[in-house]
């Protein structure tokens, strides 16, 4: 467990990136609250987002594989993070956290100069929100973009989610290498790993279903203040789950797997539908409405997290969110995000005319920077 029990959150002070996709080296002393990237399309401002993301969870949010986010030509790469609490700075407690890899090794991962033994140790402690044009496979993707969404903001507050998830996907890896095989399976090991994806899918559903629960109020109340009123929206949470005992659900179902080669019924077939007035989001609303109700969804989560990981304030990414939205939605949100509730923000656009009006609204401590080519430089206004 982390032992910033009754801190309000973290502040990334200073962020070092060496080689990070276009960002060859820069080296940033950042505001505690409001911090403004400026530049065009491609210019790398959501690879600096990405960066301070990397920094909480050990991973890219666009890249499975560790050697994707190298620079092209380079062989390692390098980020390093200044935090502290969000405390008065006398005796703010200050956190190193630093991540180095060579292409063709495996990352080191350390706090304050101390190597993790495992990195899921690490998730929590900075923990993060981050609101991205790439949210929209939400709701085009499939049902796994939705469960890794759970699985992400619980393992955040939850330090035992991601062991009990492991343990799960092992018994189902399991369970499927059986199930494939040409002759019969030995029935008594087929019960085991069955029995062992009932016990821990079991303590995932409970997990899951309570943070459906608990984060509808939130995100509907966002929703009004976002879109005014104008349309209602929920959230539901399926799985198989609610049709009985689990093991009762995966055995039922036994011959038919064997005849598909994989296991059809389990919490790794888990949904959250979104539904906007009733139906399902996915087939009803404008570009507008889809994006309002994600920023809205993702606001929740930042809200639920900072009620819920020991009243730790998450640090808040806006990557691009004012794009499709009209005048009013806009306005919103700026007020939503440039009140007290919020801590420390990184926010991009191509132009400064909404970050001026950020800016304008909340009169509070920020810095501007200037994208270019990978390139990030300080605005002195």
């Amino acid at each position: 467990m982390h032992n910033f029990c009754t801190r309000k959150g973290m502040i990334l002070n200073r962020i070092s990136i060496i080689n990070y996709k276009n960002i060859r080296e820069a080296a940033l002393q950042l505001s505690p609250k409001m911090n403004c990237l400026i530049g065009h399309n491609g210019a790398g401002k959501t690879n600096f987002l990405d960066a301070v993301y990397y920094l909480s969870f050990c991973k890219s949010a666009y890249h499975s594989l560790d050697s994707q986010v190298l620079t092209h030509d380079e062989d390692f790469f390098v980020l390093e993070g200044d935090y502290s609490a969000d405390a008065p700075q006398a005796d703010a407690e200050h956190e190193m956290i630093y991540c180095g890899m060579k292409r063709g090794t495996k990352k080191h991962f350390k706090r304050n100069k101390k190597e993790y033994k495992r990195l899921s140790e690490h998730i929590g402690l900075i923990p993060l929100v981050f609101v991205s044009p790439a949210d929209i496979v939400l709701i085009e993707g499939g049902s796994e973009e939705r469960r890794k969404l759970m699985d992400m903001v619980i393992s955040q507050y939850d330090h035992t989610y991601m062991d009990v998830l492991n343990r799960y996907n092992k018994a189902l890896m399991q369970r499927n290498t059986l199930l494939k095989m040409e002759e019969e399976p030995d029935l008594s090991l087929l019960q085991l790993w069955e029995e062992q994806m009932a016990v821990e899918g079991e303590k995932i559903y409970e997990k899951r279903n309570l943070f459906v629960e608990q984060l509808i109020p939130i995100f509907q109340d966002i929703y009004q203040y976002v879109s005014s009123g104008k349309e209602q929206v929920s959230l539901r949470y399926v799985s198989h789950c609610q049709r009985g005992p689990l093991l009762d659900v995966i055995q039922r179902d036994r011959m038919k797997d064997r005849v598909m080669g994989y296991s059809l019924h389990g919490i790794h077939r888990d949904d959250l539908e979104m539904l906007l007035d009733g139906y399902p989001i996915k087939r009803e609303g404008s570009q507008g409405q889809h994006k309002s109700f994600l920023i809205a969804l993702k606001l929740a989560q930042f809200r639920f997290l900072k009620n819920t990981n020991a009243h730790t304030t998450p640090l808040l990414l806006l990557d691009d969110i004012f794009d499709k939205l009209d005048a009013q939605r806009v306005e919103q949100i700026v007020k939503l995000v440039s009140s007290e509730e919020y801590g420390q923000i990184f926010v991009t656009d191509t132009n400064r005319e909404h970050l001026d009006t950020i800016l304008s609204e909340s009169g509070f401590n920020y810095k501007l920077f200037h994208v270019a080519a990978g390139e990030i430089t300080e605005i002195t206004t």
